[in-house]
């Protein structure tokens, strides 16, 4: 068992903040951090938040973590620290109601007006200077789309086609290729980095285990079941 910073053995509980969305993605991380975190002696409570937020939270201290972003998030929230084993895969992808071109990456996107959810940063890095339309959650950016408020969704795959199946909506589809394909991490404030070495020692473990690939695919399994 890996040691633990002092405050850490009082079985603490942290605050982790996540985006408002409660999806499979979402899932498959809460349910991996809280193995994780278990096998520390700890536990956490989440709070769903607006994406920006979220971040805002974690960065300032308000929170102790983010449960999961892409690579890279210290350099616009620099009181963030990533614990560096994957959670899972993110695949962004198009989804469109009657829309369709030739995927090109981002700039094919230009002529378009585009729905995403507020405050997922890779969207918003790699559209600046383009038509976009913000909603709080990927539901209601695929409401706005068919009310013709947007041409296009750009959204992680699983989480889109989760909120499709919960709107029984049949007539939007993905376009292929995916614009993007990345990993995403724990990010804890740093006034909780030491606990960054037992978390990482515990996660390589459950990933060489298989015990995050057997989360990701239980999570999977029940979402397609429920279908």
């Amino acid at each position: 068992m890996p040691r633990l910073p002092a405050f850490a053995r009082q079985s603490m509980a942290l605050q982790i903040s996540t985006l408002i969305e409660k999806d499979p993605a979402t899932s498959i991380a809460e349910k991996v951090m809280e193995a994780a975190y278990r096998k520390l002696g700890m536990n956490f409570n989440l709070h769903y938040l607006p994406g920006e937020r979220s971040l805002r939270s974690a960065n300032n201290g308000e929170m102790d973590a983010e449960l999961y972003r892409k690579l890279g998030m210290e350099r616009d929230y620099p009181n963030l620290v990533i614990v560096p084993v994957p959670l899972l895969t993110y695949e962004i992808v198009i989804f469109t109601y009657g829309t369709n071109f030739v995927v090109a990456g981002w700039e094919s996107l230009r002529p378009y007006s585009i729905g995403f959810v507020k405050g997922i940063k890779i969207i918003e890095q790699n559209t600046i200077g383009m038509k976009l339309v913000p909603a709080p959650t990927v539901r209601q950016a695929f409401q706005k789309m068919l009310l013709g408020r947007s041409d296009i969704v750009v959204a992680n795959r699983i989480s889109g086609l989760a909120a499709l199946s919960e709107l029984k909506q049949g007539d939007i589809t993905v376009l292929s290729p995916p614009l993007a394909t990345f990993p995403v991490f724990h990010y804890l404030n740093k006034k909780h980095e030491a606990l960054v070495p037992a978390l990482t020692t515990v996660l390589q473990k459950m990933q060489k285990d298989k015990v995050i690939e057997n989360i990701q695919t239980s999570v999977m399994a029940e979402w397609k079941q429920n279908e």
